[in-house]
């Protein structure tokens, strides 16, 4: 086989054009917290693509013996790859996301590990029972979550940081005097929501004040207020729950896509899309007032930054079309499939589900105030079509 053959090969089992789905699981999360992606957001990211990646491999290999009757054409059935190199793969992807997944945090770690397991669990065991719609769901929803988790680590650890630059700055420049913090560093240690300081200067303990800022929050332009990964993974549950959600839907739909044959499936994921689409569409309280997580400010001013408030007031009203969007996606090959449930029509509303998860992930991040996120989110839905056109995504 030629080197164009391999590669072919490896994007129908990776399944390369439904791969676009999954950054904006870890984005959604981290606009479900109020915080701008960072280091750690990229590290989820792939994370999840790597242990999605894993979960396709995994399953051609698994179900080799089915896809010989019903998809010859199907790489391992059809000799273009061989079923050990196949799990050699999900091995292979799963150990690099789960290291992703730790450089990221101890908690980012936990859930990957949850989610592996959730991975393996379903292409080995659960798929062809009852309880798979629903592992394959738990696995988006904790997709998300290694995203807020992630984020929340890292800007959690970046807040302590500002903490302890105001704390110390404060105690430097305040005058020596009985009983006050001389000018000695600052030494600040945050655990969960809590923060402690201590200087030097007679031994005595730097207390909080209404002038002082209050355990675990920096004041100011940009507040902060330090929560720990926990407190993310709470505050992405909703975003996460909907995802999931939906992933449930579209799963209960391809158990019948080689087949067809079933109108209920199809007609109770239109209705559930429809759902997820209203609830979706709605904005939420400003992270801020729920407790979320904020970047510490960044110091320089631009057109970039100035822009930022405008794109946050735009949010609900973009979180409403993207949720059209997602609702429109989605549902228009679900009708089609509940009318006339032919496997081609069936393919088709579960490919239509697996793209309707960029909209759908955008509309959750833009009504969380990160319109910005929401239209990069967006900006994956050209390339997502285009390889789509290559590689099925089912």
């Amino acid at each position: 086989m030629s080197l164009r053959g391999r590669m072919r090969a490896w994007a129908e089992l990776l399944r390369v054009s439904a791969l676009f789905t999954v950054p904006g699981d870890a984005l959604a999360g981290a606009a479900a917290l109020g915080a701008r992606p960072n280091r750690s957001t990229a590290l989820a990211v792939g994370a999840s693509l790597c242990l999605y990646e894993a979960g396709m491999a995994l399953n051609d290999w698994a179900d080799r013996e089915e896809d010989a009757i019903d998809r010859p054409h199907r790489p391992i059935p059809s000799g273009r790859i061989s079923p050990p190199a196949a799990l050699a793969a999900a091995g292979a992807l799963t150990a690099a996301g789960l290291a992703l997944a730790a450089r990221a945090g101890r908690t980012s770690l936990a859930v990957g590990t949850a989610l592996a397991a959730t991975v393996w669990a379903y292409d080995l065991r659960l798929k062809h029972t009852a309880a798979g719609p629903a592992a394959m769901g738990a696995a988006r929803a904790l997709d998300v979550l290694l995203g807020a988790t992630a984020t929340a680590t890292a800007t959690a650890t970046a807040t302590a940081t500002a903490t302890g630059n105001v704390l110390r700055d404060r105690a430097t420049s305040a005058p020596a005097g009985p009983g006050a913090a001389g000018p000695a560093a600052v030494v600040t240690r945050v655990s969960g929501n809590t923060s402690s300081a201590s200087a030097g200067g007679g031994g005595a303990a730097a207390r909080t004040s209404p002038r002082t800022p209050s355990p675990g929050t920096v004041t100011g332009a940009g507040a902060v207020r330090v929560t720990g990964p926990w407190d993310g993974l709470r505050t992405a549950l909703p975003s996460a729950t909907l995802l999931g959600a939906h992933t449930v839907a579209v799963t209960t739909v391809s158990r019948r896509e080689a087949q067809g044959g079933s109108t209920a499936a199809p007609l109770a994921a239109l209705v559930a899309t429809g759902v997820l689409g209203t609830l979706a569409g709605r904005p939420t309280d400003g992270a801020v007032a729920r407790g979320g997580l904020r970047a510490a400010p960044r110091r320089g001013t631009g057109a970039l930054r100035s822009a930022v408030p405008a794109l946050a007031a735009a949010g609900p009203a973009l979180a409403g079309a993207l949720a059209l969007v997602y609702t429109g996606t989605a549902g228009r090959p679900l009708l089609h499939a509940a009318l006339n449930p032919s496997p081609p029509l069936t393919q088709r509303a579960v490919g239509g589900g697996i793209r309707a998860m960029i909209p759908l992930q955008a509309a959750l991040a833009a009504r969380g105030g990160a319109a910005g996120i929401a239209l990069g989110v967006m900006g994956l839905v050209p390339l997502a079509r285009t390889f789509a056109r290559k590689v099925s995504p089912t």
